[in-house]
């Protein structure tokens, strides 16, 4: 099964996931700027306080990068868009682990402070959301081209039997009111 191929191209869920993206990297965009608004030194650990969290200017570099990916994302839309999201949304929760590790030591070269290890859980999670929303979960409905992808043979029966019959068939033959049933007049 194939990621790609699951979702077709108009489905309302790729919105979801398109506006996900470009929400999560305005905000990441929006940081950055304000990190470069206050041109610190690339590697200062120290750095200055920006929405409640230090930041310097590789900080600022990174978040650009990911800010302008998730854009892209978004601008791509669809599946690709869902699995960035994912994929970003995990690189977050990771960050946010590995610095947990690192905060008051000198291996901490982004500057990361506990608000910035917080604010990574929360967007990675946020992203990460997006990106699986309508795409994994124990009640997908029966509509859904992820649950139809998962369960292909209970997918075609469902299929099959909303599908009209074609006209002249025995099937809708039968299926005829008794009053539009063709009489036969002559004899037996």
């Amino acid at each position: 099964m194939k990621l790609r191929d699951e979702l077709p191209v108009d489905h309302h869920l790729a919105s979801v996931y398109r506006y996900g993206a470009g929400f999560c990297g305005l905000v990441l965009l929006a940081f950055a700027a304000l990190g470069f608004a206050d041109a610190l030194s690339p590697f200062d650990t120290a750095g200055d306080t920006i929405a409640g969290m230090t930041t310097n200017v590789a900080l600022s570099v990174i978040s650009t990068v990911v800010g302008l990916a998730l854009l892209g994302g978004a601008v791509i839309g669809g599946n690709f868009a869902s699995t960035l999201n994912i994929v970003v949304g995990g690189l977050f929760f990771l960050s946010g682990f590995a610095h947990v590790f690192v905060l008051d030591r000198p291996a901490n070269i982004l500057g990361f402070g506990m608000s910035n290890v917080i604010f990574s859980f929360v967007m990675g999670l946020f992203i990460a959301t997006f990106g699986m929303y309508g795409r994994v979960s124990s009640k997908l409905s029966h509509d859904n081209p992820y649950w139809a992808a998962r369960h292909p043979e209970q997918a075609a029966r469902e299929k099959t039997a909303a599908r009209p019959a074609p006209a002249g068939t025995a099937e809708t033959a039968g299926a005829l009111p008794a009053a539009a049933k063709p009489v036969r007049r002559g004899r037996r």
